[in-house]
């Protein structure tokens, strides 16, 4: 098996899929440009070696795996260290704390490839990547050493805890509370639906820290909490409607002291530095989404040419015929705006609209493929027995979590208005 080597310096990166574009209106090209000149749609060489190492690995570890653990809820440790000796969690720590440096392309490359597989072990293996952007974004070279580095030198889990029983999409209605005691702090409060919440190693915690703002966004703080401070209590696994592999659970601060040289960046910044990593991860997202919706397009394609209904291969059907059309469209579209969503960032330009575009409208594609999928299938898609069941719940999250599809659409808009003024 291919194994990423864990030293690579960050790329530049000139590529957005595996096709080269040829003008439509003449004949083909008769040598290829220069690569690096323009738009094209050819991954480098080393993006090559990225995605067929996580395609081996999902073949080989993933695909056999996901099944029973869908059963059971069993969080894939084991699979975690494999994928952590490959080079496959953490890419977006930079070289000089000792990680990959991957550009976010790259990344979303290899969680495409691991979502084909099982999104609830694709979340498994890279679920740290959430907790690790507010440190990118907002903390300094101290921090980063101490928590990043930690990351590299051990296979350990990270949680990002912001939602709460009563803050979901509204973050700034959190209650959980940080005072600050001399050079200290104590925070109180309970936070929910946390993924990697009951094995993380550490936390980045969102608190109010201005008594005085009761709502609002400007009296919050991002916080970097270790797991073992005293007063801080998992809770147990949340039994899911899908991707049962990855960790959810709540999470509770009670007098939990921690010293100031926690604080990310300045009190009062928590909440710019939680939605500025939201820009970094929703491509990610959007990457597992479509990896999602292409697993489910190739197993409908592979039962529509298998089964056979009135004498007829279903791909012979039209109606069969045209669901699958749409699946492919679907997914070939939802790819090309999570890749420009990855690349503006990698441009060092904001990437929000592109983000949220790439959040929505793949999380919208695994859905309704997983769907369609099932319907294919027929009564064979709604037993377990089949594998698009569980693609249609593993599906649903999508349209949920870091951010909501509706959430999404309201940044859109704001995003339009703000590019017309």
């Amino acid at each position: 098996m291919l194994c990423l080597s864990r030293s690579l310096t960050r790329r530049c990166v000139n590529a957005l899929g595996s096709a080269f574009l040829r003008p439509l209106s003449t004949p083909a090209a008769t040598s290829v440009p220069d690569l690096a000149e323009g738009l094209n749609f050819e991954l480098t060489d080393e993006q090559k070696e990225f995605q067929q190492t996580a395609q081996q690995f999902t073949r080989d570890v993933i695909i056999p795996a996901a099944p029973e653990l869908d059963k059971t809820g069993e969080y894939p440790e084991d699979i975690f260290k494999q994928a952590w000796k490959l080079g496959l969690v953490n890419p977006c720590i930079p070289a000089e704390y000792g990680g990959s440096g991957l550009s976010c392309v790259d990344g979303i490359i290899i969680t495409e490839a691991l979502a084909y597989g099982c999104t609830g072990i694709q979340t498994a293996v890279l679920a740290n990547d959430l907790a690790i952007c507010p440190i990118l974004v907002g903390g300094n070279r101290e921090q980063k050493m101490k928590y990043l580095s930690r990351l590299v030198e051990a296979p350990l889990h990270v949680a990002y805890c912001v939602t709460e029983p009563g803050a979901g999409s509204d973050v700034a209605n959190i209650r959980t509370s940080a005072v600050k005691k001399g050079n200290e702090w104590v925070i109180n409060g309970q936070k929910m639906w946390i993924t990697n919440g009951g094995v993380a190693n550490w936390y980045f915690v969102l608190a109010r820290t201005d008594p005085d703002i009761k709502q609002g966004s400007k009296g919050l703080t991002g916080f970097i909490v270790d797991a073992d401070t005293p007063g801080v209590t998992k809770g147990r696994k949340e039994w899911n409607m899908g991707q049962r592999a990855s960790n959810t659970a709540g999470v509770t601060f009670e007098d939990v002291v921690v010293p100031n040289e926690n604080v990310l960046s300045s009190p009062g910044d928590g909440f710019k530095i939680a939605m500025a990593a939201f820009d970094h991860t929703r491509p990610a997202v959007a990457a597992g989404s479509v990896g999602l919706a292409q697993r489910a397009a190739d197993e409908a394609l592979k039962y529509a040419l298998e089964r056979k209904t009135f004498g007829l291969p279903l791909i012979q059907h039209q109606a069969v015929a045209f669901m699958l059309a749409d699946m492919a469209a679907g997914v070939e579209t939802a790819r090309l705006i999570t890749y420009r969503g990855a690349w503006e960032l990698d441009q060092g330009r904001r990437n929000t609209y592109y983000a949220s575009i790439a959040k929505s409208y793949a999380s919208d594609v695994a859905n309704k493929s997983a769907t369609d999928a099932v319907q294919i299938f027929g009564g064979n898609g709604y037993n377990s027995e089949y594998p698009v069941e569980k693609l249609m719940r593993d599906a649903k999250i999508y349209q949920i979590y870091e951010g909501t599809s509706q959430i999404q659409r309201m940044i859109i808009a704001r995003q339009m208005v703000e590019r017309m003024q």
